[in-house]
């Protein structure tokens, strides 16, 4: 038998690497479900002073083109509005001129606008495919919520998320250190590792003051579709009123009789409660309810008032910017202006009124009504569905100090 062996030199081997690496394809890039290999990318973030046309100018699209896309799309999309820090990208197609295709625009992590900028001209709301991870979480409280949030790494929308499930029953300017709390939440992720927001808390405890306070995810009013927290008794988390037009401030001025005014420098009373806070925080309505005022006056500033029933009506003034019209229903934790100090005012706060029957009163001194509570002959359901979240919450081990 004979056997034949041949061999190659280093160049040999050296252009077979090569002749092997060419045939290697590059990696499929995909996003917005665009193949980019297919085009020229340019990925930039609007700037202050930005406007559509200033953009599609520099990328090659004519004045009259524009106009043209913003006619065709302005009942999706308004290219008026896009906002300064929103990431964009232009995709051009592969050829001599660079003409531009596509032009998308994130109007945040999961939600975009593709508009298409080539012989057929239109525009498209999509999303981004969304993974939802079930997590649960235990802390205890050393100096502030939001630290104890950070110092396990957790978003700070978790502060909100237990704030805004709590704000009627704790008051979180007078937390104790050793105060615990547990979740079941979850959490929103793009490509499963993006993370992009909370989704929904199911259950949580809070133990203030060695006082467990349960609350549960449950949707009793089925007409309105919007579920709301319940405790064990099946009691309403919720009060018709939040305690308070804004989170984290502080009262700078309580409603009295008589006050040195600080702008007027004249005793006077003062009908309102005053809400201390940075320029620009965001005031919420109390309760649901329509605006039956959004104006400005010399003395309030711009300032919003808000009929929620026959009986009660509320004032907020001194807004830097008011985000309400006339004569719109909001609902309680709307947005209706932001914290600013127009009118008769020496910094930046929100003066909250209150009204009874149309008479001004201390809304800290009203037994206000709380929200409904889940009917007799339904909490029977509702126990059967809470059992599971609580039990699960009683396996999670509360952090100790």
């Amino acid at each position: 038998m004979i056997l034949a062996f041949s061999a190659c030199n280093d160049d040999e081997k050296e252009q077979a690497v090569k002749e092997v690496k060419k045939e290697v394809p590059p990696p499929v890039k995909k996003e917005y479900g665009f193949v980019l290999n297919d085009f020229e990318v340019v990925k930039d973030t609007i700037e202050s002073g930005d406007s559509f046309g200033f953009i599609m100018d520099q990328n090659g699209v004519g004045h009259g083109k524009v106009y043209e896309i913003s006619n065709k799309v302005k009942d999706t999309f308004n290219p008026a509005r896009i906002t300064a820090g929103k990431k964009y990208m232009i995709l051009k197609a592969k050829d001599s001129a660079r003409t531009p295709q596509y032009f998308i625009y994130e109007d945040d992590k999961i939600n975009y606008t593709v508009v298409a900028l080539g012989d057929s001209i239109y525009a498209e709301k999509k999303k981004r495919p969304v993974t939802i991870k079930k997590r649960e979480v235990s802390g205890v409280i050393t100096s502030s919520l939001s630290e104890a949030i950070q110092a396990q790494g957790l978003s700070n929308l978790l502060v909100y998320e237990l704030s805004n499930i709590y704000q009627w029953s704790i008051d979180f300017f007078k937390l104790q250190k050793g105060d615990q709390f547990k979740m079941v939440y979850r959490e929103k992720y793009i490509d499963d590792t993006i993370f992009a927001g909370i989704e929904k808390v199911d259950a949580a405890v809070f133990k203030h003051s060695d006082e467990p306070y349960y609350a549960f995810r449950y949707l009793n009013d089925t007409i309105s579709g919007q579920p709301s927290f319940y405790d064990a008794e099946a009691k309403a988390l919720q009060s018709f009123f939040l305690k308070a037009p804004l989170n984290y401030s502080r009262i700078s001025s309580r409603y009295t009789k008589r006050r040195f005014h600080p702008v007027q420098k004249r005793w006077k009373a003062h009908l309102g409660t005053d809400y201390a806070a940075p320029y620009g925080t965001p005031i919420v309505s109390t309760a649901n309810g329509t605006v039956i005022a959004s104006s400005y006056t010399s003395g309030n500033g711009n300032y919003v008032k808000v009929r929620h029933n026959s009986k009660y009506t509320t004032q907020y003034l001194h807004m830097t910017k008011r985000n309400v019209r006339n004569g719109q229903t909001v609902r309680q934790g709307d947005v209706i202006g932001y914290v600013g100090s127009t009118g008769l005012a020496t910094g930046p706060h929100v003066c909250y009124r209150f009204w009874v029957n149309g008479r001004q009163v201390d809304p800290y001194r009203q037994n206000l009504p709380s929200a409904k509570h889940i009917e007799e002959e339904l909490k029977d359901e509702y126990f059967a569905y809470i059992k599971p979240l609580k039990e699960e919450l009683e396996q999670i081990p509360y952090k100790n100090i």
